[in-house]
């Protein structure tokens, strides 16, 4: 008699093939699910839509996880994540090809490093960045940095993009108000942060331009410069 756990399996039962297809089914389907959900979806959510247990809801979502293909908040629900990105491969190509002549245009006329960053579940995350080619000095800004949601410049500015939370900060308020955000320190110490959205003709603007310098003068001259440089990339996209 074969033994249960290495030899053919009876009928009715699965093969050790097939229930890998199934994983594979269901982690593609996970994947395809929280991906199409902006307000991301918790494990309960997708272990329903699936129909199989939280349990097994939960590994399939963890291993996503792990490849950075999706993101848990700190709300604990799901997104799509940076790794979902790279692997499509061209999927913020759009926004980086049109946002970063201007971007250089800005950095050169702000002696300043401007930056790209979009929303990733509760983190923002820079997918491009344009350095000034003439000043004598800049500060240093790497693609792929990232930080929390409603932090420095950029993050207040794309939480300002979402409806208001309870207890959020003045600054996010403001940033609704004013159509830009500000911040000193909170990223880089001792530097000045201004982000402006950019809007992509989605119902919510993900993504925004920010400067990031240590000047007090280029902060003082900064803000009609930002704006327009977006509000130009935002027309080219719309």
């Amino acid at each position: 008699m074969a033994d249960p756990g290495t030899g053919p399996t009876s009928a009715g039962t699965p093969s050790s093939k097939s229930t890998g297809s199934q994983t594979l089914d269901r982690g593609i389907r996970a994947l395809v699910m929280v991906a199409a959900s902006s307000g991301g979806l918790s494990v309960q959510e997708v272990a329903d839509r699936l129909e199989v247990h939280r349990t097994i809801a939960h590994r399939l979502l963890a291993t996503l996880a792990e490849h950075h293909l999706i993101s848990r908040g700190q709300d604990n629900r799901f997104r799509a994540g940076g790794g979902l990105t790279a692997l499509a491969g061209g999927v913020q190509s759009a926004l980086r090809d049109t946002s970063m002549p201007i971007m250089r245009e800005l950095a050169d006329e702000l002696e300043s490093t401007v930056a790209l960053l979009v929303r990733e579940g509760e983190e923002v995350v820079a997918i491009a960045v344009a350095t000034p080619t003439k000043a004598a000095y800049h500060l240093a800004f790497r693609t792929g940095s990232r930080h929390p949601l409603g932090r420095g410049s950029a993050g207040i500015a794309l939480l300002s993009a979402l409806p208001a939370r309870p207890d959020e900060r003045p600054e996010v308020t403001r940033a609704r108000t004013q159509g830009f955000s500000v911040s000193k320190g909170e990223v880089e110490p001792g530097a000045h942060g201004l982000a402006v959205l950019i809007h992509q003709g989605g119902d919510v603007p993900g993504a925004c331009l920010n400067l990031i310098t240590y000047r007090d003068d280029v902060m003082a001259r900064a803000v009609p410069v930002m704006l327009d440089g977006a509000s130009r990339i935002s027309a080219l996209l719309s």
